[in-house]
């Protein structure tokens, strides 16, 4: 028995351990590993409403990340509904301006497609307002467009992300480096979405 216990010691210092380390080895050189350290779930929503409303697709995916990391059917401590944590009354006032009768508050909270079409309504209807600043308009998906326009106009924020330290409010300032940081690395991982 005891020669048994020697062999099997022998055997996974010999063979598992280097078949393991292989393994990590080819998974860190290989193209795709990263996406395993940064997936990307509806992605086939994404795109379609990437395109139907000319949003980033890198955009939308790392705001759903920050939001509830690609878990449908969440509802935040203050009310947000679903896979982008739309307020109620942000995600009616949506679904009136642009024209989405079929959607509904239910159906935005666990219906992880629907509320990515009035997600990316939204982003576009921010991006309409702020033109091609994009920090300002992820800014105003967490703090509102009147919070951000007043930071602006009043010199409060400049809407640079190196004057991001700037803006008065501590979760939307961590939110908005969050949503970056997702950006920027799905954009390395993802040559294309």
């Amino acid at each position: 028995m005891e020669e048994v216990d020697r062999v099997m010691k022998v055997f996974k210092k010999r063979v598992i351990l280097p078949l393991f380390v292989l393994l990590i080895g080819a998974l860190f050189f290989s193209d795709g590993w990263m996406s395993w350290v940064y997936p990307i779930g509806y992605k086939d929503e994404i795109q379609k409403q990437s395109a139907s409303y000319e949003i980033d697709p890198f955009l939308i995916a790392s705001i759903i990340r920050v939001e509830t990391n690609f878990q449908p059917s969440k509802e935040s401590r203050v009310g947000a509904l679903g896979i982008m944590q739309l307020m109620p009354d942000t995600a009616k006032w949506a679904i009136e301006q642009g024209k989405l009768p079929e959607a509904t508050t239910e159906r935005i909270k666990h219906e992880p497609d629907t509320n990515i079409e009035i997600g990316t309504w939204y982003l576009r209807n921010l991006s309409n307002q702020f033109g091609d600043n994009s920090l300002a308009v992820i800014a105003a998906y967490n703090a509102g467009p009147g919070n951000v326009k007043k930071w602006l106009e009043n010199g409060i924020w400049d809407g640079k992300l190196e004057s991001v330290r700037n803006i008065p409010i501590g979760e939307t300032r961590h939110y908005v480096q969050r949503v970056v940081y997702y950006y920027n690395q799905y954009t390395k991982v993802y040559e294309t979405f």
